[in-house]
């Protein structure tokens, strides 16, 4: 079998040890390779860096579970092409595994150049990644909370939620802050309201006449401070996201056209390429400034890494799976993808089917009565993705097809089939002239 690398390793990760098998092409065209246990510390770690180093190797490849592979990767990836590689790609013959063998087996497959190697984004983008989904954990935190303070209060007879909106809203949060603080006066609680919400003061009054005991107040009020700190830590992990974007890579240049003289240099305060990019992608519908990082922080501005949307489409886990056998298709059902990337573009899928007079919301609605809502989608998630790889590819805004779209597309086909319904409905026949009158 043709030789790709001539100096390689195969490791196979665990939280305590990797066990290392380096491999290389002797003179005498024969390979040579040797397996060593090392520990996952620091100091082993770079044992086993001067130990690789002293073959040679150029590529590494690792097979690991969980997050057990970034110590290994952070400390080799300045020095060699390390291939983090899907276990499910290198399965060995059952029965013969061993923490050596699946080492061994790693380093032959990339001698011979038959591994595949994951998306490891580079390390600016690997912290971005970690802030957007520390992030939404904050968030999700701060939700469940708020939850919680619902469910005390229905446990207290205080039926708040019953008559407003938002929780968290101004007139809300002062009666909570009352609540916790002993007031018991439903009257003077209803006097807060802000805004409309005063045109349902008799109904307020009722929702806050309850029974709040001592634990009600003291569990209330820890509750409402620990929403106050969890939106003080997503207010500080946005003002650092916003700070990295501000430091990753260099100001966006406009290109000169042909025959014209170079673009000046930027002038202060243009946008880095990072922010350029959440700029871009916060112009299609259904997607705020928070998501756009967000998928930033996954997919990257590269789109040279995914050759075409469809392999963006498939990383991501929203592109219909590929099962045919015999002439006969199976079931289409995604993959797992990246989870935190698919998840995000299932809410900014929701949100745009609620844009109106929106592409997104048109094409919603023709796939939901036969699809039903759950596939109907992910084909929205799966057509944002497309148009973010070519809005990232080519550096153009959104521009949406409309509302419109499907009807417009294939107008001389649409008047035959609904002149052939009703030609079926009367029994006469139907002649249209199209831009022109009816006969």
């Amino acid at each position: 079998m043709r030789i790709t690398y001539e100096r390689v390793a195969g490791m196979d990760v665990h939280k305590k040890t990797v066990v290392v098998t380096r491999m290389r092409v002797t003179e005498e065209q024969r390979v040579e390779w040797e397996t060593r246990t090392f520990g996952t510390t620091t100091p082993e770690l770079l044992q086993l860096y001067d130990w690789l180093q002293e073959w040679g190797c150029s590529h590494v490849a690792l097979e690991s579970t969980g997050d057990y592979w970034k110590p290994v990767y952070n400390l080799l990836e300045e020095e060699f092409e390390v291939w983090v590689v899907n276990a499910q790609h290198v399965k060995r013959v059952p029965g013969r595994k061993t923490d050596a063998t699946d080492s061994e087996w790693l380093a032959e497959l990339l001698l011979h150049g038959l591994l595949k190697a994951s998306f490891i984004p580079p390390k600016p983008q690997r912290a971005l990644r970690e802030l957007t989904r520390y992030r939404t954990r904050l968030i999700e935190e701060r939700s469940r909370t708020v939850n919680r303070v619902q469910k005390l209060l229905e446990g207290a007879n205080i039926k708040l939620a019953s008559v407003v909106t938002d929780m968290q809203g101004v007139s809300a949060r002062a009666m909570l802050a009352e609540i916790a603080a002993g007031n018991t006066d439903a009257e003077a609680l209803a006097d807060l309201a802000r805004g409309r919400l005063r045109n349902k003061l008799a109904e307020l009054e009722k929702a806050l006449t309850g029974r709040v005991e001592a634990q009600h107040r003291f569990l209330l009020s820890q509750q409402l401070e620990h929403i106050d700190f969890l939106d003080e830590q997503v207010a500080e992990i946005e003002a650092e996201i916003e700070r990295r974007l501000g430091m990753m890579g260099k100001p966006l240049e406009a290109s000169p056209g042909a025959g014209a003289e170079a673009a000046p240099p930027p002038a202060e305060g243009t946008p880095t390429r990072w922010q350029a990019a959440v700029d871009l992608v916060d112009t299609m519908p259904g997607i705020n400034r928070q998501a756009a990082q967000i998928i930033l922080a996954e997919i990257g501005i590269d789109m040279a890494q995914f050759p075409t949307d469809g392999h963006l489409s498939r990383w991501a886990g929203v592109a219909p799976g590929n099962n045919e056998s015999g002439g006969k298709r199976y079931s289409g059902r995604t993959t797992k993808g990246n989870r935190t990337l698919k998840r995000i573009l299932v809410q900014c899928a929701y949100a745009a089917i609620r844009t109106k007079d929106s592409f997104f919301k048109a094409r919603y609605q023709r796939l939901v009565a036969r699809r039903g809502k759950k596939r109907a989608i992910m084909a929205i998630a799966h057509s944002m993705l497309i148009a973010i790889w070519h809005m990232l590819s080519t550096g153009e805004v959104y521009r949406d097809l409309g509302v419109e779209y499907y009807n417009q597309r294939n107008k001389e086909a649409k008047v035959a089939y609904h002149t052939r319904q009703l030609e079926k409905l009367t029994g006469a026949t139907v002649q249209i002239a199209l831009g022109g009158a009816t006969t």
